[in-house]
């Protein structure tokens, strides 16, 4: 269906809440986890430059600043918003960025858990295997991969006939939501966005759980310090995947379909995980912690000099 069928320029987007009361506390909440989103990533990005540490952390905040940037600013404006309207074009734009740097993430925590498995389970060969160079083609790929998804959930949603309402029952353009207010059959494409991106969610944890009972396992070998050190790695790891990846199962796994439920989950990955990611995934990582002190505490001293 070509785009001109659509006499739709424009979405309203009902939002989280219709009090007004409610509104403005979410504002200040939000705004809140914002500054913290920002505060903490950057905290990392300046100690990881700093210190050379290696550059996985670097990826993740970066992916986390990102993709909660595609949301988040808009959220907190149509909080304090009477109509909040977003333009059919930048719904579009938004779509895609929310998927990219989303997709992009996913594949950064896959790296990294991969990262840890080869350090505990293969660490003679560490070196060889993850070299600065594949590093790099992986992250490469991963964009690549992302990119190209991106483009297809953009595709799909770009030719569908949009005859109103207008209304969006979220807080910004996701595919669900938009396949709701199609005036055409969207059963076929709703199939491909579970095959798309449920599927891609799904596959990704599956592999991730297997890689830390591998760690699990080959950890039992290892003397009770040793233990504890991989098992704190381990379990603030694991912390964030389900953070991000349980309320993005429930939403891309099922039928197109829509719950009222669905808003408050994907807060839980565009908003709460990239504020905790560096909280739990690299401030309780020792070289992480180490890379800080030397950074900041350093930069105290000269400053009491």
């Amino acid at each position: 269906m070509d785009r001109r069928s659509s006499n739709i320029t424009a979405f309203i987007l009902l939002g989280l809440s219709q009090n007004k009361n409610t509104e403005v506390f979410c504002f200040v909440f939000f705004l809140f986890c914002y500054l913290a989103i920002w505060m903490g990533n950057a905290l990392v990005l300046v100690s990881i430059t700093c210190t050379q540490l290696i550059d996985q952390p670097k990826y993740l905040s970066l992916s986390d600043l990102c993709y909660t940037s595609t949301v988040t600013p808009k959220l907190m404006t149509d909080l304090l918003a009477e109509r909040k309207i977003i333009s059919y074009n930048n719904c579009m734009i938004q779509l895609f960025t929310t998927h990219l740097f989303g997709g992009i993430e996913i594949f950064i925590l896959t790296g990294m858990a991969y990262d840890r498995y080869v350090v505990i389970c293969k660490p003679l060969h560490y070196t060889i295997i993850m070299s600065r160079h594949r590093c790099n083609i992986i992250i490469m790929a991963c964009c690549t991969g992302r990119f190209m998804h991106s483009a297809s959930q953009l595709l799909v949603t770009v030719f569908l006939p949009f005859c109103g309402p207008n209304e969006i029952d979220h807080y910004f353009c996701d595919v669900y939501p938009l396949l709701k207010l199609a005036c055409s059959n969207t059963h076929i494409i709703g199939l491909l966005v579970i095959a798309n991106p449920g599927l891609i969610a799904l596959v990704t944890f599956v592999v991730l759980m297997l890689s830390y009972f591998f760690i699990l396992y080959t950890i039992r070998a290892y003397s009770v310090e040793s233990r504890k050190k991989a098992l704190s790695t381990c379990s603030s790891h694991l912390t964030v995947i389900v953070l991000f990846f349980g309320p993005a199962l429930f939403i891309y796994i099922r039928p197109a379909t829509t719950f009222p439920e669905d808003k408050v989950f994907a807060l839980l990955y565009t908003i709460m995980a990239p504020m905790f990611n560096p909280l739990i995934y690299t401030l309780r990582n020792t070289e992480m912690k180490n890379a800080l002190q030397k950074v900041w505490g350093h930069q105290v001293f000269l400053k009491g000099r």
